[in-house]
């Protein structure tokens, strides 16, 4: 039987009416009143009856997430961080996917909360401008995800892109490879992203005093196993050889490279080393099993999840704020075997 507010009052040896301040984010309960509700809580697994808060403060319980791709491994694992984190906070999220379309972006910030059922919006814009958010007069509070835009007005989330991928090349460059090509550039308006990681290669050759062979740095449409492939058939054709490590800009460019790699007769990472970006399922069983810039994916939905509740709750009515999650490089058999 699911636990009741009255089960947290007495499990506190407070009153109902202080679970439910507590509950309801109201500053009005000491600090060690606080504490108290919130242990029974964590402890009897309370979750609030959100029909009846919607009713009380005029919200539907709904958090949409708008993201480009759902069949993107990384975009699916995020949406699960998302919807569980958002679950701790009595919210329900509503995932939809974009396609990247700019109207379609557009469509769905312009509508006030009232107008589409969401108390709040987490979005990964692709194709969205700076001008179109500030086009933008809906009430219900709105987290964006990624490097589409900065300077944006609105809450923001995302990883050292610059870094990550220096990070990435640097570990390559330590194994002793020297001729280290990139799959994932997009050198295009809506390629932020890819341009970041770009950055990072670049630097990291900086930093060890190399200069890049632009010839070895390929720029793909968008960051599908396809374009992993093709990027990859790209490199082997070209003159000099085959390079001895690519850096992949997401894990599915870095699986298609591998297979076309393997199907060439070379050995990873033997002859090629490969590290790709994201940190996905399938590059954990892959065979070999796939080197990568694993970005905090839990963190990111956290981050952006607690500051919806937040704004919606009126805890937070500063400046909108640049949040930043963690990442680290998780080392596979894809560049160090066996």
């Amino acid at each position: 039987m699911a636990a009741r507010l009255r089960d947290v009052a007495e499990r506190a040896g407070v009153s109902i009416r202080t679970v439910s301040n507590v509950v309801n984010g109201y500053a009005t309960v000491s600090r060690q009143k606080r504490e108290r509700v919130e242990a029974a809580v964590s402890e009897l697994g309370y979750r609030p009856n959100v029909i009846a808060r919607s009713l009380k403060h005029g919200r539907s319980g709904l958090i949409a997430l708008m993201v480009p791709e759902l069949d993107v491994a990384y975009f699916a694992e995020l949406a699960r961080a998302v919807v569980t984190t958002a679950r701790e906070y009595g919210y329900t999220v509503v995932v939809d996917q974009t396609d990247g379309e700019p109207d379609r972006e557009r469509e769905l910030i312009m509508r006030d909360g009232s107008a589409n059922l969401f108390d709040g919006v987490i979005l990964s814009p692709l194709a969205m401008s700076q001008t179109d958010l500030a086009e933008r007069d809906a009430t219900s509070p709105l987290v964006l995800l990624g490097e589409r835009i900065v300077d944006s007005g609105y809450d923001h989330v995302a990883i050292d892109n610059v870094a990550a991928a220096q990070l990435a090349t640097n570990h390559l460059i330590e194994l002793g490879r020297t001729r280290i090509a990139a799959i994932g550039d997009q050198p295009y308006e809506t390629g932020e992203t890819a341009q970041l990681r770009t950055r990072g290669y670049e630097q990291a050759h900086q930093q060890h005093g190399r200069e890049v062979d632009r010839s070895l740095v390929v720029p793909t449409r968008q960051f599908h196993f396809a374009d992993g492939t093709e990027a990859m058939e790209q490199l082997l054709k070209r003159p000099g050889g085959p390079p001895d490590a690519v850096f992949c800009y997401n894990d599915l460019l870095a699986l298609g490279a591998i297979r076309v790699l393997l199907a060439a007769g070379l050995r990873v990472p033997e002859d090629v080393a490969v590290v790709g970006f994201d940190d996905i399922e399938a590059g954990r069983y892959n065979t070999p099993s796939l080197t990568t810039v694993a970005p905090d994916k839990r963190a990111i939905a956290r981050l952006a999840v607690e500051r919806l509740v937040a704004r919606l709750g009126g805890e937070v009515d500063d400046a909108p704020v640049e949040l930043w999650a963690d990442y680290e490089l998780i080392v596979r058999e894809s560049t160090v075997g066996r």
